[in-house]
This record gives C-alpha cells, structure tokens and sequence, in this order.
C-alpha cells in the first residue's frame, strides 16, 4: 500500500501545484519512489507524454521533479473548456467527447471515476508514495455533489489533507477557517493541517492569526511558505497570465530590450511554450488582448487556441488583425504555434462542426495554406529539422528540434507555402511529415510543434537574430539546457519548503519515517 498525501487549496492558483512539485522533489531527494496524481484537471495547458496520451502540464512536471515518466494515470480526466459551456473531455489521456455543462452528468461521472479509481490503483501498484493534488476548493457548497477532484478523492485514496492558502491575496486566515466550517464532519477528519503559501512581510504579525486559526479548527499549521518569484514552474490556466504581464517592464525599458509580444487569446492553450522565453535576459515578452496594445514589437507570437475558429473571429471583431499584418509588412517575424499556425492562413474550413458551425472563415493570409478539421486528435512527443528558415535563420537549417503535437486541423500547403520543417520521429516511431510553412519573404511562419523555444539552438539563434537587428548586443550567458533549468527550479523550490514546512510531520503522516531512519 503506497503512502499518500494531498494537497487541497481554499481557492484555486493558491500554489497547491507548486507545493506538491516541491514535495515530489523532496521525496526523490530522500531516496523514495513516488508519483504525482491529479484525479480531474480544468487546464488548457497540457503535456503529451511518450505514448501519446495528454495529461495536465503541471502533472508532466511533478513526474520529472520525481525523476520519473510522465504516464496518463498521474491525471487521468483533463477537461479542455472550447467556449459556450462546452467541454472536449480527456480520459486517461484520450479523447472521450466534446459535453456541455450538466449534460448526461449520471454517465460522466460514472465513467470519470471508474477512470479515476483505475488509474490510482496502478500508481499505488508501481510506486511507494503518491503526492495528490485537489482542484480549487473542497468547499464550494454548489459543486461538492459533483466533486471528483478533493474530499471525495482523499477518501477514494484514504489520504490526509493538507489545506493550503494564499496569504498574498488576503482573507487567508478567514478563508481557511471557512473552509473548515463547509466540510462535513468525515471531511474535517480527512484534514491533518494547514500550509500558508505566498507570504511576505513580518512573521511575527501573521502568526497570532495562525493560533486563532488552530484553536478555531483544531488542525495544526505546518508551514508558512515565503512568496517565491522567477521559478517559472508550468501554469494551468490564464490567471496567472497578469502577474506575467507586469513583471514585462515599462516603455522605456522595453526600448532598450527585445520586445515580444504574444497575442493572449480567449482561448489561448499551452502559454507555457513562452515560459523560457521570459527568463530571456535582455527580452520583455508581454500577453497583449487588444490592437493599442500591440504596438511597434520586434516579433509577434500568435500562441496555441483550444477553438482556433473562434479566436481567429475575437482578432478580425478586436481589430487586430490589421496590426499584425502591418507588421508582417515591416519584416517583423510574425510565428503562429498550432492554433496560431492555422489562423495564418488563407481559410479556416470545419466540414464536421469540430470548433463551430461557422463551416469556414477566412484566415490571415500571411501563410499560403488551408486547415480543415476533423474529429480526430493527434497528440505525439515529436523530433523535426528545421527545413524552411534559410532567409531568416540560415544558420539553424538541418537543425533538430524536439517538441510536441497537439491538434485536430490539418493544414494544406499551397504553391507558396514550403514546410518549415520536417518531423521525422513521432513518440519513438520514425515518420516522413511536413510541418508548418513559410511565407514567400521568410518572415512570416508557422508549426504545429509545441515547445520549439525550448530548443536551446533556435530559441538563442532567434533571439540573436531580433538583438541584432535592433542594433543590439545579444547578452552573453552561460549555455543551460531545459532539463538543467528545470532541475535547478526543482531543487530551489524544494529547499524553501524543507526551510519552511515540518517536514517530520509529513514523513510520519505518509509513513515514511521508519524507512528514512533505515537509510
């Protein structure tokens, strides 16, 4: 029997992914076997692992912070939310159904927790500890009769809760003790504890609240953890998108930087590609929603959409459409990443009412091709060379790339759309398959391939590129594969919550104290 704990939060993005990121990576440093689960994940930020099968991105990075594969049963209900209600439902990282709300709820739920229940089972069987992660708060009195994310998951896996709060948004204190209230009492049993995440300041006010906070529920505070900025840790969903936004530096800054700007979509899906991007020294990459807000940038990222119909219809009624194509006009580098490499195109054509039941709208036309889509998903870890840049990146040609596919569309190229790339290996099988295109000047492209930044090579080689032609200096700094960064993120964030989390009360409530006195 593996030795489980989970992390609940009292509100949803109070930090629970991080800490339980953190907690993986300890358990690893200490020599033990264990794996991340998330029973039911909302995120339009995901991961496809080695086999194909799409899982939540925060679920991929706590598998490699255990030093472990990432497999579908670490989450094995993601929901996409497409817009209007409805839903594309993954299970065990496949495509299920598109649903909207409420619809055929006595089936889903059947068929989510059979799921759920399975794939716990078989990381229990192949692992000695399990760190879960719940979903926004196990007190939201209108949705706990539908719960498969929290309390009804930690008495599935008998696991004891840890309540997490954010101390930086206020009412951490309040929200804690709330949430205590809105439990029943078997619920209340589940919770060994509390951890207040995101603080800053002076301890010694916090802590007669924390006392307040114990006495009231009877449940002890087993850390208080300090905000932590710049680890870079994948997001699940666009809140965070904000707090990106203001680290992005004011105008006058950003003329002496590089400037990228990536167009934030309704919809947009998998931000994360940008991440590294951001850790850039010498670039500002700012999230923009509407044309003022575009400006005069050094290159233009039009990012991954879960409806790129819809999104593409959001830039012509926002009027940004003009904007991008002025700037595509100038030689400034226009990229689109799957979704946004379809909407560069001449037409967007849903024959089957994949995305909507516009049945086709017209696209860009800063790329000559057509997407049509279809039912089918494809989802792959991929490897490409690089094929198509020779004008705006010549020195990259022949370089290989590794990344991921996630889409529905296919997409034509025309007489004047050659490939930019060529994959050649999808999860371990070697294929022969053109990918994205190029515009006839060489500035404007586009691919399906996901994660093409984090390709030291290309991502340096762009990056120079854009310093140089602003009559910059590239900024020297030493060469980091993303694995290393990563690593590095890892052991950071695992090194405050040892500083700041009892962390003898957490071996002993998972079992794990008798094996670490034999080591």
């Amino acid at each position: 029997m593996a030795g489980v704990i989970m992390f609940q939060g009292t509100a949803s993005n109070v930090g629970k992914s991080a800490l339980a990121t953190a907690l993986c990576r300890i358990f690893k440093q200490e020599g033990l076997r264990v794996a991340p689960f998330k029973s039911w994940n909302m995120a339009l930020n995901s991961y496809v692992t080695s086999c194909g099968g799409e899982i939540g991105r925060a679920q991929g990075e706590q598998a490699m912070a255990c030093g472990i594969e990432p497999s579908v049963d670490m989450n094995p209900i993601l929901v996409k939310p497409k817009g209007d209600g409805e839903s594309q439902v993954i299970i065990r990282g496949k495509p299920w159904r598109d649903r909207k709300v409420g619809e055929e709820e006595k089936e889903y739920r059947e068929v989510c927790l059979r799921a759920i229940s399975q794939s716990l089972e078989n990381l229990k069987g192949q692992y000695d500890y399990l760190v879960i992660e719940g979903a926004g708060s196990p007190a939201e009195i209108n949705l706990k009769d539908g719960d498969m994310a929290n309390m009804k998951v930690a008495l599935m896996a008998d696991a004891p809760v840890i309540l997490v709060a954010d101390v930086d948004r206020g009412g951490a204190l309040a929200s804690a003790v709330g949430t205590m209230m809105l439990l029943t009492p078997r619920e209340k049993e589940q919770v060994a504890g509390f951890i207040f995440n995101k603080f800053r300041g002076d301890l010694a006010i916090l802590e007669p609240g924390l006392r307040i906070v114990e006495e009231r529920t009877g449940k002890p505070v087993l850390g208080v953890i300090p905000h932590m900025r710049g680890l870079n840790l994948a997001a699940e969903d666009g809140v965070v998108l904000e707090e990106k936004n203001k680290d992005s530096g004011n105008s006058l800054k950003i003329k002496e930087m590089i400037d990228l700007v990536v167009i934030n979509l309704p919809r947009i899906s998998n931000f994360t590609d940008f991440d590294i991007l951001q850790e850039e020294p010498g670039v500002a990459l700012r999230f923009v929603k509407g044309k003022e807000d575009i400006g005069y940038p050094d290159a233009i990222i039009i990012p991954g959409s879960k409806n790129s119909v819809s999104d593409l219809m959001h830039l012509h009624e926002k009027g940004m459409v003009e904007p991008i194509k002025e700037a595509a006009e100038r030689g400034i580098p226009v990229i689109g990443v799957c979704g946004g490499y379809q909407m560069l195109g001449r037409e967007l054509r849903d024959p089957f009412n994949t995305e909507s039941s516009h049945g086709s709208i017209p696209g860009l036309g800063l790329l000559d091709t057509i997407t049509s889509f279809y039912p089918e998903k494809q989802t792959y870890q991929a490897e490409a060379r690089i094929k198509g840049l020779s004008r705006l990146l010549p020195s990259l040609e022949g370089e290989v790339l590794q990344g991921y596919e996630i889409h529905m569309g296919q997409t034509e190229l025309l007489e004047e759309a050659p490939p930019a790339f060529c994959i050649h290996k999808r999860s371990g099988r070697e294929v022969f398959t053109p990918d994205g295109a190029v515009s006839k000047k060489g500035f404007v492209f586009g691919t399906y391939l996901h994660g093409i930044f984090d390709n030291y090579s290309f991502r340096k080689v762009f990056l120079k590129y854009l310093f140089e032609k602003k009559g910059l200096t590239p900024p020297e700094e030493e060469e980091i594969t993303l694995a290393d960064r990563l690593n590095r993120t890892y052991d950071s964030l695992a090194e405050v919550v040892r500083e700041n989390l009892d962390m003898d009360f957490i071996y002993d409530l998972v079992g794990a104290t008798s094996k670490l006195r034999e080591k």
